[in-house]
This record gives C-alpha cells, structure tokens and sequence, in this order.
C-alpha cells in the first residue's frame, strides 16, 4: 500500500466529502417534501430568491446564490416554462437579463412556504450542539 497516499479512514473524514453528503441528504429530504407540489429544492430557493420587490439581474442573483450565471439560466429555464419566472429588462439597464416572479410563481411560492417552514424545523433538529446559527457562519465561511 501507498503510504504517501492518506487511508480510506482518513478520506471519511474529508470535509468536502462530508459536506456533500450533507447536502445530498438535505437535498433529498426537501426534494421528497417538494415533489407534490411539482417543484424541486433548488426551483423552490430560486422562486424564494427573487420575491422581491423588483426584479434582479442575472448576474446578481447568480453572485447572491453561489452559482454561475451559466448553471442559474439553466436551472431558470424549467420556472421560465412553467410560468413561475419571467425574464424582463433591468429597470436600470435594458440591455441586462433580470428575473421576476409571476403571479403564478408567487403563488407556487405560497403553498411551498409552509413545506418549507416545516423541513426547516425538521432540520434544526438534528443540529445538535452549536445550534444552526453557528453552523450556518461556519459552512459561510467554507464558502
């Protein structure tokens, strides 16, 4: 065995790997709890993203998510086809893309609302210790 390579005990306690499954697990739980209202997770953190008063542009509302504007305008496209999200003209610059609920998406956005305010509470739960507050800054700062 290479010894220059770290053991497959030490890679279970990779943070990044730990990470992940974290989030795969999460995301599983929310996308079950999501599915009957025909909306994943993720479509759910997008419509909550923009109810706003305004609409955002683009490249903002991919710098506030994490994402490129690449991966965002992809993950757009399904509530753009729905219904949920138009895309309009920046109030400031006519040339950038921004996004906007519908009134169809406010709507879908409503009936999520209490879902997601439960698997919120579910999730809390399993935080034990330092509560999620403190772990929330501390997955920021991975970030």
């Amino acid at each position: 065995m290479d010894t220059s390579i770290p053991s497959a005990q030490s890679f279970s306690h990779c943070v990044c790997l730990g990470v992940n499954k974290a989030a795969r697990g999460t995301t599983r739980r929310y996308d079950a709890a999501f599915r009957p209202l025909g909306i994943t997770s993720g479509q759910f953190g997008l419509l909550a993203a923009l109810h706003r008063p305004r609409a955002i542009p683009l490249g903002k509302l991919a710098e506030g998510l994490g994402m490129d504007r690449t991966t965002l305008s992809r993950n757009i496209k399904p509530l753009e086809d729905g219904g949920l999200v138009v895309t309009v003209a920046d109030a400031e610059d006519a040339r950038v893309r921004a996004l906007a609920l519908t009134a169809r998406g406010l709507e879908k956005l409503r009936e999520a609302a209490p879902v997601w305010q439960e698997l919120q509470r579910e999730a809390k739960a399993r935080i034990a210790g330092p509560g999620w507050e403190a772990v929330r800054q501390q997955l920021l700062s991975l970030a």
